[in-house]
């Protein structure tokens, strides 16, 4: 027998390193009772059980110590971060909850790098691997780098002393004077409170509003209050007027709308105001009408406007990236999606009872002439007096179908949670195919971070106040609803590429993905949101009223389900959506499709009365 062959399980130099790991993390996390697991794929952490990626043989020190890295992370959470309450403080959506949760996982790795030197190097490798997976090394201007994630890791570096890592250093670089000069006193008292997760948090609301996110807190609850009782929004909250927009950046969320001439339409809405007081219509007439027009297509609200629209653009996944990247992106989502094979043969099943899709022909049985019916030829044979039924087919009511999944593609995206949107719309997509359901498969979000060119152009004209939308539109389409899905499936690969990711305004990709889909053909239109908040976009919302791109979302939303024959359903990645959507799930993990959600799902799509 070959020596090898001999090889013990002991004798397997993979081994020591799981019994070493896994001593460390039960030893930082101070419970002896944590299962700890290796294995393929993203490190996972639920409930009591972690699951850290598994080293190859001949893996350098820099990947194993980004390995133990990534266990001693999970162990100083587990350990000094208390979920409840940074729910409870953290902003509900968009920018300024991505630098909460930044400056969140700054304090926590703080504190174990402050005790332990390995654990600091770990950490830092972690850091590193992290950064280059979100292609953050490859960033070249300061359009492309996201505040939220340069505030986190100065933060990080503060509160350590360590020089950053070389991916994490290449984002900083971009901010560090302007952070330090708006929040940098906040940022030092950080100090104070690493062991007070509650005045971190604080200190750490007031970091964001120093840097112009103000918009985006909500009044935070006690810990006694019951969070469902808490506005999401203060929507009487004013932008500060001494901040000059080109000093600050902007982080996620934003969209926008095109009607079929190509005009862009928006607005915003007073909450207080009932929608025939809301003004007239931007036409040569002036009728103060607001609903759709003769086509079903949302029209504009005298109350929004963009200042540019030379360049916003709609523009098809694969004209946004290379053939051979794209493929590569779309094995990276295969990856995520051999889980839950089985998930879309069990939706497929539920939901194909409920849509009722060009299942347009049956029999009527019983009839004195047509199609002999074989199955009453038993009864005729026992009993000769029986007479011959017959069968014909005939024409049913049943309506076609078509589906847009509209994919909210910002900043506060990145990671998971465009993982599990791009999971998402490729097993519903699917799914709805199998059901002979037409799809459409649309993402928005900007082209630059900080309003691009519509910014420049307003400088240049002089800052004029009240300017309007005020960013560079990207709508994209990965599918349109005419095309065959084998062709287009790869284009959802495209969302892996996390630079695509930057800022986004919802009320307007809500209404373009509406206005798409309202003229087709099909009976029963149903639009599909997936979104993980609120929009923003801080250089729109420094020079307009704070609740600008807010209440135009709830306009849009309101208009296509009051006044539209679309039916508007809303999943929610991480965040409950249902404070705006009418008919909303939520998502955390996309695992749910293959389990509760997959009825929950299914509800959302059954036939209305």
């Amino acid at each position: 027998m070959a020596p090898e062959a001999k090889m013990s399980e002991n004798d397997n130099p993979i081994e020591p390193f799981k019994r070493a790991t896994t001593a460390t993390i039960r030893a930082i996390a101070e419970d002896h009772e944590l299962e700890v697991t290796f294995g393929q794929g993203p490190p996972v952490a639920r409930g009591n059980k972690i699951r850290v990626p598994l080293p190859h043989l001949g893996s350098s020190e820099e990947e194993i110590n980004a390995v133990r890295g990534m266990g001693d992370e999970f162990a100083l959470k587990l350990r000094y971060h208390d979920e409840k309450l940074h729910n409870e403080r953290a902003p509900l959506g968009g920018p300024a909850q991505e630098m909460f949760q930044w400056i969140e996982d700054a304090r926590v790795a703080s504190i174990g790098s402050n005790r332990m030197e390995g654990v600091a190097q770990n950490l830092d490798a972690s850091l590193e691997v992290q950064c280059q997976q979100a292609a953050f090394d490859t960033i070249t201007v300061e359009s492309e780098a996201p505040l939220s994630v340069a505030v986190g890791l100065l933060v990080r570096q503060h509160l350590t002393g360590r020089p950053l890592p070389p991916s994490a250093e290449n984002v900083v670089q971009f901010w560090r004077e302007y952070v330090e000069q708006n929040a940098g006193d906040d940022i030092a008292q950080l100090q104070e409170y690493l062991l007070d997760q509650k005045k971190f948090s604080e200190v750490c609301r007031r970091i964001i509003s120093d840097l112009g996110l103000a918009v985006e807190l909500d009044e935070p609850p006690d810990l006694d209050e019951n969070p469902e009782d808490i506005e999401t929004v203060d929507e009487n909250d004013e932008s500060e007027s001494d901040i000059s927009p080109e000093d600050v950046v902007l982080d996620d969320d934003a969209a926008m709308d095109e009607n079929a001439e190509g005009e862009s339409t928006m607005m915003e809405m007073d909450a207080d105001l009932d929608m025939d007081e809301l003004g007239a219509e931007a036409d040569p007439d002036e009728a103060p009408d607001q609903l759709p027009d003769d086509a079903g297509r949302i029209r504009v609200n005298v109350n929004y406007d963009a200042y540019t629209e030379a360049f916003d653009e709609i523009v098809r996944a694969e004209e946004l990236c290379e053939p051979d990247e794209l493929i590569r992106l779309r094995a990276l989502l295969d990856q995520q999606l051999v889980s839950l094979q089985h998930a879309t043969s069990k939706l497929a099943n539920r939901l194909q009872r409920r849509l009722m899709a060009k299942q347009n022909r049956t029999w009527e049985f019983d009839l004195e002439e047509g199609v002999l019916d074989a199955a009453r030829l038993a009864q005729v044979i026992v009993d000769p007096m029986n007479p011959l039924a017959y069968k014909q087919e005939k024409e049913m009511q049943f309506r076609d179908t078509v589906v847009t999944m509209l994919i909210d593609s910002s900043g506060s995206m990145r990671g998971r949670s465009i993982t599990i949107a791009a999971m998402c719309a490729d097993i519903l997509g699917r799914t709805l195919e199998r059901c002979s359901v037409r799809v459409e498969i649309l993402g928005f979000t900007t082209r630059a971070w900080r309003g691009g060119q519509s910014r420049e152009q307003w400088i240049a004209d002089g800052k004029p106040s009240n300017p309007g939308r005020l960013n560079d539109l990207r709508h994209i389409i990965y599918k349109a609803a005419d095309d065959p899905w084998q062709r287009t499936k790869r284009n959802l690969g495209l969302m892996m590429r996390e630079e695509l990711l930057k800022e986004n305004i919802d009320g307007e990709a809500l209404i373009w993905a509406h206005n798409r889909i309202v003229t087709r053909h099909e009976q029963r239109k149903v639009l599909m949101v997936i979104s993980d908040g609120l929009p923003v976009d801080n250089s729109t919302l420094l020079v307009n009223p704070s609740n600008y791109l807010e209440q135009h979302l709830k306009y849009a939303i309101d208009t296509i389900e009051n006044h539209s024959p679309v039916e508007l359903i809303a999943i929610g990645i991480g965040h409950d959506v249902t404070h705006h959507y009418r008919r909303a799930v939520t998502i955390t993990d996309a695992e749910q499709l293959g389990g509760a959600m997959t009825d929950q799902l299914a509800e959302l799509f059954e036939i209305q009365a």
